[in-house]
C-alpha cells in the first residue's frame, strides 16, 4: 500500500501524515493522519447539522448504515480502535476517507452522528481487501466496529454497489485527499473536537467495548 504514497514526487505530505515509514516497519500509531481524518469527519457533521434550518418539513434522507442512535466512542477512539487491531496499512484510512466522499457524493447523502462509524469500518475494510496483501476477514471486523457480521456484510455490498465496484485509487486522487486532510491541522490543533454522548454504541452497550480483544476469537486472512 506504501506504493500510492510513494508514487508522487511531493511525498511531504505523505511523511507529514506519517505514511511513509521505514521498509520492513510498521507504524505504531500515526496519529497525525488519524487526527486529522477525525477532524475532517467532524467537521463535516458539524456543517451539516449548522446547515440545517431549524424547521424541516421532511426527515432528512436515511441510508443503511444510519443507526438508531449515535455510538457513544468517539470518531477519534474509533479510527484508533480499528488501527490498533485491524493492522491495515495506514493509507488505508486515506481510501477509506476517498470512498466516503464517493459515497456522499453518488448517493447525494450526508455525514451525521448515525452514519459516519459504520461508513469507516466499512469503509476501511474495502480499502485493506483492495489495497493491502494481507486483511482480515469480514466477522472480525464486525467485531471491531460492534456491528454483527451479517450486518457488515450487508454494509459491504451496499457500499460496493454505491461506488459501483470501482474501488481502485489514482495516485493523483490519493495526493489530493492527503492534502486535504492536512488543511485540517490548524482546526485539530486548536482544539476543534466534537464529542457525541449517548448512551448506546452499535446497539451494544459500554462493557462489549471492553471485552477480549478480536484475535482471540477471529482467524486472518490472505488476500488471493
Amino acid at each position: 500500500m506504501e506504493s500510492l504514497a510513494s508514487d508522487d514526487p511531493d511525498s511531504g505530505v505523505y511523511l507529514r501524515l506519517g505514511l511513509i515509514v521505514e521498509k520492513g516497519k510498521r507504524l505504531q500509531k500515526p496519529s497525525t493522519l488519524l487526527s486529522r481524518l477525525a477532524s475532517s469527519l467532524e467537521r463535516s457533521i458539524l456543517l451539516h447539522d449548522k446547515s440545517l434550518p431549524e424547521f424541516q418539513d421532511s426527515a432528512p434522507a436515511v441510508t443503511v448504515f444510519d443507526g438508531r442512535s449515535p455510538p457513544e466512542i468517539t470518531i477519534t477512539d474509533y479510527l484508533n480502535r480499528i488501527f490498533n487491531y485491524s493492522r491495515c496499512s495506514p493509507s488505508c484510512f486515506v481510501v477509506a476517507y476517498i470512498y466516503i466522499h464517493q459515497f456522499l457524493d453518488l448517493t447525494r447523502a450526508h455525514l451525521t452522528p448515525l452514519n459516519v462509524h459504520r461508513l469507516v469500518v466499512t469503509s476501511v475494510m474495502l480499502a485493506a481487501k483492495v489495497h493491502d496483501d494481507r486483511y482480515y476477514n469480514n466477522a472480525y471486523y464486525a467485531r471491531v466496529g460492534g456491528v454483527s457480521t451479517r450486518e457488515l456484510n450487508r454494509l459491504e455490498m451496499k457500499l460496493l454497489f454505491a461506488l459501483d465496484f470501482k474501488l481502485q485509487v489514482d495516485p493523483h486522487t490519493f495526493h489530493s485527499h492527503c492534502c486535504r486532510l492536512e488543511e485540517q491541522s490548524s482546526d485539530s490543533d486548536d482544539g476543534f473536537r466534537i464529542e457525541w454522548p449517548v448512551k448506546e454504541a452499535c446497539r451494544l452497550n459500554k462493557e462489549t467495548w471492553r471485552k477480549t480483544t478480536p484475535e482471540s476469537v477471529c482467524s486472518q486472512t490472505t488476500a488471493r
